[in-house]
């Protein structure tokens, strides 16, 4: 095997990799914030019958999205693929004929920008699938013109190395030699040593940007270098991933200045670090995914937003300040949120309100605004989600039978219907976030008021503040603000989740899974 070379460096690696050192006392949370929706769209829509989503259904539920309130949408990979899931790529250039042609989503980009709804795809630059014509004639011997496209073991390769990503053996064979493939064998590794990868990589990425999309989010972003687990712990690793991924950052604002890039970085606050180093401008908040579900789930506040603080200083210290945080409850690799919750409706809600207060780019999986349910594995968590009462109604995806989200289950149809619904709830959440300033994109801030709340400061540098309040368990609670010096000036209830959520004078009362907003 090719020893794989560092390809640059980042000095703030090393030291971010140490542990998560305190930052200043008040993070900031970047630009105004968007409220993003995470579509797979083979289960999302089917407009022509054939019981597949497409994407002139994602075109077609437009409408419904921005009556959610979402600013922008993740679309899981759309391009060929002979998988289900879209992440082994055949043509990066080419739509998935399941869901539509490129037409159909040049559709999508015009309407969507229509309605200020920006696009972010799917890029797998780690791997492809095993049936792409690059690694079909690189398979055919070291004398390939595409052979050093992909990672090929040599006489120093120990072949029984075990993946980095937890999948087993990394080595597989083929035609006499053995390939890198980190996730399956069905996914060999491209050689991001070999300039003509990163090049081709970089050009896919502008193609998709001139089309329209205005951004990425970045698929196993960690794993470019991130091979086998020997690798995981090493510091030349993480600044050889960093640099690649600057490198692209470069050429894609070559090509749009404002591009978003978010990357998929399953690692602790030290290790996403440095990508915001000129790598990214966002990255997925995993821990802090676990830690809002652990919370409503135990029902006890955790000062998640002490955490936070320290983790925003790390961040800060890496990007000068320019990151933004991307945040969210679950996504399609992990259980949905009603099954983590044990279908608790007022637990999910209580999640919710705590996702869409914090800073940062909250995304929701598609189905979670009405309680999709969902649990490993992975296809059984991205089921289609139901429109209508009649699954057999036009619209309705059916390329899989539902095991969490039958019959019985609620349809969008009818949570819209019911002003009570948790549609309803999301809704009126991401309305008030935008209109709040300090919400949509102030910095956040720790403030204990006691009572055995969830409490916090979201404020701009020009005086805007909110103290937001969250009742995370099943018990009413009440807490009296004058007894937090800090929190006396916030006399005014703007928003609750409840109607029977009160501020008395200084008293603030809470019911169950329930939260409060109030402003001076």
């Amino acid at each position: 095997m090719k020893i794989r070379k560092t390809i640059g460096a980042a000095a703030l690696a090393a030291a971010l990799l140490a542990g998560c050192a305190g930052g200043d006392s008040s993070a900031d949370a970047g630009p105004p914030s968007r409220v993003y929706y995470e579509i797979f769209v083979r289960s999302f829509y089917d407009t022509n019958g054939d019981g597949v989503g497409d994407l002139n259904g994602v075109t077609e539920k437009l409408d419904y999205l921005e009556a959610l309130g979402a600013e922008g949408i993740w679309l899981m990979p759309v391009n060929a693929s002979p998988s289900y899931h879209g992440y082994d790529v055949t043509d990066y250039y080419a739509v998935n004929p399941d869901y539509g042609t490129l037409d159909d989503m040049k559709r999508l980009l015009s309407e969507a920008e229509k309605r200020d709804i920006k696009v972010l795809m799917d890029l797998v630059v780690n791997h492809t699938s095993v049936q792409h014509p690059w690694f079909l004639a690189s398979a055919q011997g070291p004398e390939s013109e595409k052979r050093d496209w992909y990672v090929w073991a040599d006489d120093a390769t120990n072949a029984n190395d075990l993946s980095a990503t937890g999948a087993g053996k990394a080595w597989h064979a083929n035609n006499g030699g053995h390939y890198l493939g980190v996730f399956w064998d069905g996914m060999p590794d491209l050689d991001f040593d070999n300039p003509a990868v990163r090049e081709e990589m970089k050009k896919i990425g502008s193609y998709w940007l001139e089309l329209g999309v205005d951004g990425f989010r970045l698929d196993a972003a960690k794993h470019i270098y991130e091979d086998v687990q020997a690798d995981a712990k090493k510091a030349e690793t993480a600044e050889a991933n960093v640099a690649w991924w600057q490198e692209f950052r470069a050429a894609m604002e070559e090509t749009n200045p404002d591009v978003t890039l978010i990357g998929e970085v399953w690692d602790a606050p030290a290790v996403v670090a440095p990508y915001f180093d000129g790598a990214m401008s966002s990255a997925f908040n995993f821990e802090l995914a676990g830690q809002l579900l652990s919370m409503v789930g135990a029902g006890s506040s955790a000062n998640v937003a002490s955490r936070l603080e320290r983790i925003y200083g790390l961040y800060e210290e890496a990007s000068g300040g320019a990151f933004t945080d991307s945040i969210f409850l679950a996504n399609h690799d992990q259980n949905r949120v009603m099954t983590v919750l044990n279908g608790d409706e007022g637990k999910a809600r209580a999640a919710a309100a705590l996702l869409l207060t914090l800073p940062g780019n909250p995304f929701l999986y598609y189905g979670e605004e009405i309680g999709m349910r969902g649990a490993k594995p992975d296809e059984h968590i991205r089921e289609p989600i139901p429109w209508t009462k009649d699954r057999t109604s036009p619209g309705n995806a059916s390329w899989l039978i539902p095991k969490h989200n039958g019959g019985d289950a609620a349809s969008v149809e009818e949570m819209m219907a019911d002003d009570a619904s948790l549609f309803h709830h999301y809704r009126r959440l991401i309305e008030y976030r935008k209109k709040d300033v300090a919400l949509r994109g102030g910095a956040l801030r720790s403030l204990k008021v006691g009572g055995g709340l969830e409490s916090f400061l979201r404020e701009t540098e020009d005086g805007d503040a909110s103290l937001v309040l969250h009742n995370v368990s099943a018990n009413a609670l009440s807490v009296d603000l004058a007894e937090t010096e800090e929190a006396k000036p916030f006399d005014s209830l703007a928003f609750a989740t409840s109607a029977d959520a009160s501020l008395d004078g200084t008293v603030a009362k809470l019911p169950p899974y329930s939260a409060m907003i109030l402003k001076k």
